[in-house]
């Protein structure tokens, strides 16, 4: 967060452990959550009358649920991060639902994106101009690359 709010644009280290020895799909899935809930603070919030909810404050009153409001669904659901590795159900429904961690869901998560990737073949041009810039180089400096 320090960096985003210092004004950075790159991230460094996603997916990273044992100081950058080691590469996790597990953990890229983790970081970029993360990454996402960050950059949805850096978007920041419209203050307005509307975004405040001041007719709905008033109508509601001092004594009132707020919880029941239209105007409150609609911004809670928009308004905050959207997790999908970070479960923020009760400890019953956790339960009930397998009791998988953080990690777990991380884990599947990857695996699906490794399922569903579909490889986009290099344009043979492409790959022919990147031989000739290796041949290149080795001739220039007698070393195989």
């Amino acid at each position: 967060m320090l960096p985003a709010l210092a004004g950075t644009s790159l991230v460094y280290g996603m997916g990273m452990l044992d100081n950058g020895m080691t590469m996790s799909y597990d953990q890229l899935m983790i970081d970029s959550e993360i990454v996402h809930m960050i950059r949805r603070v850096l978007k920041g919030m419209p203050v307005d009358s509307h975004t405040l909810a001041v007719d709905v404050i008033k109508d509601v009153g001092p004594v009132g649920n707020f919880l029941t409001q239209k105007h409150t669904s609609k911004y809670m659901r928009t308004e905050l991060s959207q997790a999908e590795l970070i479960d923020r159900k009760n400890m019953a429904q956790w339960k009930a639902d397998g009791s998988l961690s953080m990690e777990d869901r991380a884990h599947k998560k990857a695996a699906k994106h490794f399922e569903e990737y579909e490889v986009t073949p290099v344009d043979p041009e492409i790959v022919k101009a990147i031989h000739q810039i290796i041949e290149n180089a080795e001739a220039e400096t007698d070393v195989d690359l």
